[in-house]
């Protein structure tokens, strides 16, 4: 039991103890109040000339007469009476038996302790009260300035380079701190001065926490771990005084580790608002700055910090001497997503025939949470469906789920709604299995999944970090697949609004080669692009620095590629009409086909043959061809 359950345990026994004992004393007064009936003296006297007192008692200590009428009733008499020679004549006159009664005395210790006890009871509960609801989770209003900072040793689960995986450079750049850590006087002999801390930096869930923790259970040293907002609280040094405490707690376990998880919650620019909780911020961070400066060359103490938003941080924390390394830690590619899918595997029961690189290969732009998501996602499904291994199945189920989000087979679609998500999805495909430098395609459906009544997926054979004219003319084109199947075979008439999402990439695509790439004859190799994250037509609108006839000559050929774009399509939907009929009603009987069934379906002319009542599309495990050149690509959802 820890110290803060015990002293939980201890209040609530005190407040029983002193409920009982207020009962005892309650129940005490009210007998010793409303027992015996009280006489005076001379009533007493009256009683016993009338024959009505049966017994008597006399106190041997303070006179105090007690006794019974002959009612049956309990009396008592207060006063100086003791063996008052009167009153045992009177007793004796009037044939009331009597006697002397002993009473043991209580020690004067023992009366005051007694009494005292409620007191004590109740300051006792008062302070435990008190210590509990004070803040900084080390007890107490002296502790208010204590560091929050947890210490994990080698006791603690420990996690090597071996647990990390799909990071290998941020692994090598994070070595040099391991070896120093395991053998500091190797570099200060020399005259070396081991960088004071590493910034990681990454998108969130790429493993900067695990790969901090990985360098102290590499190192096998001690592991301080706190947030950036722990520091800072409404009372104005508080957060220093807690930086300082923190510090003096890694020297007396030195050498260590200190790690500051999302740094920029302490660490932004300086000189920001004048508001009380700025002020703190940047006392603590100037708190920070300055024991991050006093460390000596041996004290073997690292500070490892982690943020998404270095564009934030103050200038003077990333100055060398303080974060002299900013390791990237970017999300992984496909080697990576395969070795990080293998350590989730672990472990699990995976079916024989599962293939790993080909899980890796659909899941680009996924971080390392990603994937074990991903990976549990699948288990659970396996354990829904009652099978004994998790299967590809369930990994293509699982992937479906956390790109687009689960089925919403409770939808209510009308036949004609769902006729013209059909002929839009295989609209796509057609296009896109019809233009140089696309993707193949992985699946297409018409199940609705989340914002979107159908998709269809592609497969990157490869991560691509740069993509060529052609591969973007084409993913334009296979967007603008929709809209030109609604007008071809629905009439203009009748076209939705599915293709909301599809003229919103295939707008970013043609601005991006606009104004960023300079892929446009008219405009040139010039960058147009605008700071307003928000609007689609960067360089265009509030903010720029432009003509009036530039703009507009941007505006131009953004038109002109998208129009480009949505008249291929409708040529390649016109000479293909008959393959795209053929996968918009196979579409419609079996609702899901897997890349593989709808290449026999337009080449040899033959449906799947699925289980009575089978709709999902069996997973193809199979090599995709690599006649074509093919850019990173994903699912084409349709809102």
């Amino acid at each position: 039991m820890d110290n803060k359950s015990m002293r939980n345990v201890a209040v609530w026994g005190l407040i029983i103890t002193l409920f009982l004992v207020m009962i005892t004393m309650s129940q005490s007064t009210l007998q010793a109040d409303g027992g015996p009936t009280s006489y005076t003296y001379s009533e007493l006297v009256k009683k016993s000339a009338a024959g009505e007192i049966e017994e008597a008692l006399i106190a041997d200590t303070d006179g105090k007469i007690t006794g019974k009428t002959t009612e049956g009733k309990n009396f008592v008499v207060n006063g100086p009476v003791y063996q008052s020679e009167q009153t045992i004549k009177m007793f004796e006159a009037n044939s009331v038996p009597y006697a002397f009664k002993e009473i043991k005395r209580t020690s004067t210790l023992m009366t005051v302790m007694l009494n005292a006890l409620p007191l004590i009871l109740i300051v006792g509960i008062s302070i435990l009260f008190f210590r509990s609801m004070q803040s900084g989770g080390r007890g107490g209003a002296m502790n208010f300035g204590k560091s929050r900072a947890k210490m994990l040793t080698e006791n603690t689960k420990r996690v090597t380079f071996d647990d990390v995986a799909g990071v290998e450079s941020a692994k090598d750049d994070l070595k040099e701190v391991v070896e120093f850590l395991e053998d500091p006087g190797r570099f200060t002999r020399l005259g070396a001065r081991i960088p004071t801390g590493a910034l990681l930096v990454g998108p969130p869930g790429t493993g900067k926490t695990l790969l901090a923790r990985a360098v102290a259970g590499e190192a096998g040293v001690p592991f301080f771990t706190i947030s950036g907002s722990d520091f800072v609280e409404m009372f104005v040094g508080v957060g220093a005084s807690r930086v300082r405490d923190m510090f003096a707690e890694a020297r007396k376990n030195a050498p260590c580790i200190i790690f500051i998880d999302e740094i920029d919650a302490v660490g932004r620019h300086r000189g920001v608002g004048t508001s009380g909780g700025h002020e703190e911020r940047e006392q603590t961070l100037n708190q920070l700055l300055v024991e991050m400066d006093g460390f000596e060359g041996d004290e073997g103490i690292i500070i490892i910090a982690a943020t998404n938003r270095p564009d934030v941080l103050d200038k003077a924390l990333l100055r060398p001497g303080r974060f002299d390394r900013q390791i990237e830690v970017p999300y992984p590619d496909i080697q990576g997503r395969e070795k990080i899918l293998e350590v989730h595997m672990k472990g699990k029961p995976i079916a024989a025939e599962l293939d790993v690189k080909y899980i890796a290969r659909g899941t680009p732009g996924f971080s390392g949470a990603d994937l074990m998501n991903l990976v549990n996602e699948a288990a659970l499904l396996s354990a829904r469906r009652n099978k004994l291994k998790i299967t590809m199945r369930e990994f293509e189920d699982a992937r479906d789920k956390v790109m687009m989000g689960a089925e919403r087979r409770t939808l209510m679609m009308s036949d004609e709604e769902k006729a013209m998500t059909a002929y839009h999805e295989a609209g796509h495909a057609i296009v896109g299995l019809n233009m140089p430098g696309s993707l193949p395609i992985h699946k297409a459906t018409i199940i609705p999944r989340g914002r979107a009544l159908g998709m269809v997926q592609y497969m990157p054979e490869r991560d691509q970090i740069s993509q060529s004219r052609e591969e973007m003319i084409a993913r334009m084109a296979m967007a603008m697949g929709g809209r030109a199947a609604e007008e071809l075979h629905f009439g203009y008439d009748k076209v939705t609004s599915g293709a909301s999402s599809d003229i919103e990439q295939v707008t970013r695509i043609a601005t991006a080669m606009v104004t960023e790439w300079g892929l446009s004859d008219a405009i040139g190799p010039i960058a147009y692009k605008n700071t307003d994250s928000n609007s689609f037509h960067p360089g265009i609108g509030r903010g720029s620095s432009i003509s009036p006839e530039t703009a507009s000559l941007i505006e131009s050929e953004i038109k002109r590629f998208i129009t480009d774009a949505h008249d291929t399509a409708t040529k390649i939907l016109k000479k293909k009409k008959k393959n795209w009929v053929d996968l918009a009603e196979a579409l419609l009987e079996y609702e899901t086909l897997s890349g593989d069934e709808i290449e026999v379906l337009l080449s040899d002319g033959i449906k799947p043959k699925r289980p009575d009542g089978a709709k999902g599309a069996k997973p193809s495990v199979s090599a995709v061809p690599t006649t074509r050149k093919k850019p990173l690509g994903g699912a084409q959802p349709e809102a």
